[in-house]
């Protein structure tokens, strides 16, 4: 599908603003290439997105980074077990006024902002979590029957320790659908490590510098929407997420492996996601391989292993991987 001159000079010049924004995050965040990109992704798409790593691989450190480097007015909370919802919402308390009279006032909490940084977020309990629920959703909350909206844009970054670690809570399935990635973070290399233990152990360290403003992000989040996709390319994202689901007409790997499988927010997502792999890549358009790098971070949270798989020590992103590579070889075909 060929896209109009204009749109074809609007999205490079995204494509290379987005090399500079790269750019200035690996000054701050050293190596690690494909978790900025796909946080990256997440925010071009306007979604929010789930870091996922053991602690001390530079989580809260991208984080941080993104706010200045995309020009977002940006909050952090630190979840912990005793966090309460009106921590993260707000609250409203009574004032006493010179006069005398007494009114309730809303104080804000630090849900009210533009990038929103939960950190260790399942280590909150399932109540706290669920406080961001509307707020990921609807970007707004309801507070004493009103309804408060949040920044524009609004994103959630959340970060995440292993659940086999002391002290955490797994989240709710309703709020991980609303995550549009989950971004596993590694350990880095032995090269990537020297590199950063030569960057932040010195007397001076490389700044980060803002690249985008707010404006700007939201309407390169519109500018992607517009980006053309193609028929085989929309057909290929429908039976990848419909594969995925455990019903009689799934592959045998699905079937024998997942409990439960994505809905059609994934396949929003995907669509979504590709089209910012494309974009990052300096294309015009997602290419099958866009929907295959993006299948696992886009689908993983949204699906789970029955009893059995997980028992045997099944993987998801190997069960996903395996039918990308399924579905792909038949659209080849087709």
């Amino acid at each position: 599908m060929a896209a109009p001159a204009d749109l074809v000079v609007e999205i490079e010049a995204l494509g290379e603003k987005l090399v500079l924004a790269r750019d200035s995050i690996a000054k701050q965040f050293i190596g690690q290439k494909r978790v900025v990109d796909l946080t990256l992704a997440a925010l071009v798409s306007g979604g929010h997105a789930l870091l996922v790593g053991l602690p001390g691989l530079g989580k809260t450190r991208l984080v941080n980074t993104l706010g200045t480097v995309m020009g977002l007015d940006a909050n952090r909370v630190q979840f912990t077990p005793d966090l309460m919802p009106a921590d993260i919402l707000g609250s409203e308390v009574l004032e006493t006024a010179a006069d005398g009279t007494r009114a309730f006032r809303f104080v804000e909490g630090p849900v009210f902002c533009q990038l929103l940084m939960a950190d260790e977020i399942n280590r909150a309990s399932p109540r706290t979590q669920s406080a961001l629920l509307q707020a990921m959703q609807e970007r707004e909350v309801t507070i004493a029957g009103q309804h408060r909206p949040l920044g524009k844009p609004f994103h959630v970054l959340a970060t995440q320790n292993p659940l086999e670690q002391e002290g955490t809570y797994p989240l709710p399935e309703a709020q991980l659908d609303r995550f549009l990635l989950q971004i596993d973070v590694p350990y880095p290399t032995r090269d990537v490590e020297r590199e950063i233990l030569l960057a932040t152990t010195g007397a001076t360290e490389d700044v980060a510098h803002a690249v985008f403003t707010a404006d700007e992000l939201i309407a390169a989040q519109a500018l992607l929407r517009r980006m053309p996709v193609g028929e085989n390319i929309v057909e290929m994202i429908l039976d990848l997420v419909r594969a995925c689901r455990p019903d009689a007409d799934a592959p045998d790997v699905i079937r024998q492996n997942v409990a439960w499988g994505p809905g059609p927010r994934a396949a929003q997502a995907l669509m979504l996601c590709a089209r910012a792999e494309a974009l990052m890549n300096g294309r015009l358009a997602p290419s099958p391989e866009d929907v295959r790098a993006l299948a696992a971070p886009v689908l993983s949270h949204r699906m789970a292993l029955s009893f059995a798989a997980r028992a045997r020590g099944e993987n998801l992103t190997s069960i996903i991987d395996t039918v990308s590579a399924q579905i792909t070889k038949v659209e080849a075909a087709a």
